[in-house]
């Protein structure tokens, strides 16, 4: 038969103290004061015991086993990527390993890797966006038992660490940009505004309330993807490609506008592609916007004009929450440990660059100056 092994309480009842003061002890908690026979006789009957701390692992096996999951809806977009990085920088630091969940937008695969931390037993969990609405509730159960942070686009109230963004306000400031610089007519591009997808529509609905406070409602066009393209696995230009398209659409529909909005950066980058392609100049004839100030859009051919939400940030300081928590039940009993809930929000910032300017009214952007 396996020999049983020890708790703290074993530990406790063999050296006559109270469990607290074992976890104490042990814990090093050097700022409770107790008297050297006390701290003797805590560790021998650890030893004794052969009593290990949850976690108390020498650093070579901490490096190894210590765990913290990501999931992570594509890794082909330069914007996870980015919170990746963020993540991997703060856990590197702590000696945590990283491991990706790449949901693919699937609820499938979403439910399967759901499973399997059962059999992975991570020290912490990251979702670096929100969860399918059909796990929400799993997920919360979850939180309650391991660190769980949520890099989230905020809608409602929840009891699960986040690191929130208010799509509405980004879509409100990029639609104040355009609206700042003449652009009465325009259009914004999106990937498909599926109910799974609801954050995609707070950004639209921003941006249009913004036009709508100016009585110009009417004068957006919302240009979406079909949405079976949400059930394809993503590509590496997948929403490029969708930006590239769905400017083609406008440019051969004859529709007016002076001015597009991307959803995203590397839909926003589709776009001058296509605009390039038609001959039609930016920013002299449209402007163009995007969203996440990814690396591409700093690049001084391109130099587009975005929204900064600080995207390697939310991804360090959903780490470091993570950690925190970590640290935290292990200094602590589990009954006394304090109970804490982060959520934190950036203020997003314009990067005003080179694909924006003044409007210049016309019917169709495909005619010319005569």
């Amino acid at each position: 038969m396996a020999k049983k092994k020890a708790t703290s309480s074993d530990v406790a009842k063999k050296a006559g103290v109270s469990q607290a003061t074992v976890s104490m002890v042990l814990n090093k908690k050097y700022n409770v004061s107790f008297s050297r026979e006390t701290v003797e006789k805590v560790e021998m009957a650890a030893r004794e015991l052969g009593y290990q701390l949850p976690g108390r692992r020498n650093k070579k096996e901490s490096k190894k086993d210590r765990l913290i999951v990501v999931f992570c809806p594509t890794i082909t977009n330069p914007y996870y990527v980015l919170l990746l990085q963020g993540i991997e920088t703060v856990a590197d630091k702590q000696g945590y390993g990283v491991f990706i969940c790449n949901t693919q937008r699937d609820p499938r695969l979403e439910e399967k890797y759901l499973r399997m931390m059962q059999t992975l037993q991570p020290q912490g969990i990251i979702y670096s966006c929100n969860p399918n609405p059909d796990f929400q509730l799993q997920v919360e159960e979850m939180a309650q038992t391991i660190p769980l942070v949520i890099i989230s686009n905020k809608e409602k109230t929840t009891t699960v660490d986040a690191i929130n963004q208010d799509n509405t306000v980004v879509g409100r400031l990029m639609a104040r940009h355009l609206l700042d610089l003449g652009h009465r007519d325009v259009a914004f591009i999106t990937p498909p505004l599926t109910k799974r997808q609801w954050q995609r529509t707070k950004r639209v609905n921003g941006f249009v309330k913004e036009y709508e406070k100016e009585g110009l409602k009417d004068h957006v066009i919302i240009k979406a993807a079909d949405e079976s393209i949400d059930s394809q696995i993503p590509r590496m230009d997948s929403e490029y490609s969708m930006g590239y398209e769905l400017t083609m659409e406008l440019l051969q529909e004859g529709r007016q506008f002076t001015a597009i909005a991307g959803q995203n950066d590397m839909m926003a980058i589709g776009a001058l592609d296509a605009l390039h392609e038609a001959k039609v100049h930016v920013p002299r004839d449209v402007s163009v916007i995007g969203c996440d100030n990814i690396f591409y859009s700093g690049i001084r051919r391109i130099s587009l004009t975005t929204i900064d939400h600080f995207v390697a940030l939310k991804g360090q300081d959903a780490c470091d929450i993570i950690i925190r928590k970590i640290d935290a039940k292990e200094q602590f009993l589990t009954d006394t440990a304090p109970i804490s809930l982060y959520n934190i929000e950036y203020t997003p910032k314009l990067m005003a660059r080179r694909t924006t300017g003044y409007a210049h009214v016309r019917n169709n952007p495909l005619e010319k100056n005569n």
